[in-house]
């Protein structure tokens, strides 16, 4: 199971509270974190998802340039960070809501040991990112024989 980086998750269930904590405090506290160019810092929704032989996470990111996402991984924690850009033709002299999300980003996760960190493959389509984690052949699954001894 893929964890976050600061708090082990022992089930999808706790994943999922945690996102969702992760969003109510976006929404109650994220006014004060807004700067007065109305960028913050914000953490874009992620789905985890174990397959047979990969974990994939697919991250939303509307409006992110694929060139403004950075993945890395070090001492087996992928990092992935990023820039969404605000728009330079919005008039702040005439807007009377701002409620898009601009500035840098960061989600972080523990990789667990079956995952093959030198395998690792992204893509991005339709504003959403999709990071393949192999799981490395030893990981995978396998029959193991019974051998009848004779008595």
């Amino acid at each position: 199971m893929l964890t976050s980086r600061y708090l082990p998750l022992p089930s999808q269930d706790v994943l999922a509270f945690g996102n969702r904590m992760s969003r109510l405090f976006n929404d109650v506290w994220g006014d004060f974190a807004t700067a007065d160019n109305g960028t913050t810092s914000w953490l874009p929704p992620v789905d985890v998802i174990e397959e047979e032989g990969q974990i994939r996470i697919a991250a939303e990111l509307p409006g992110v340039k694929p060139e403004d996402v950075k993945i890395s991984v070090e001492n087996s924690v992928l990092s992935i960070e990023g820039h969404k850009a605000q728009p330079s033709d919005l008039s702040h002299d005439r807007l009377h809501r701002f409620e898009r999300t601009y500035g840098a980003f960061t989600r972080t996760f523990t990789l667990p040991t079956t995952v093959d960190s030198e395998g690792i493959k992204a893509t991005y389509e339709h504003g959403v990112l999709t990071v393949i984690l192999p799981k490395a052949e030893k990981a995978k699954a396998r029959q193991i024989p019974v051998q009848a001894l004779k008595a």
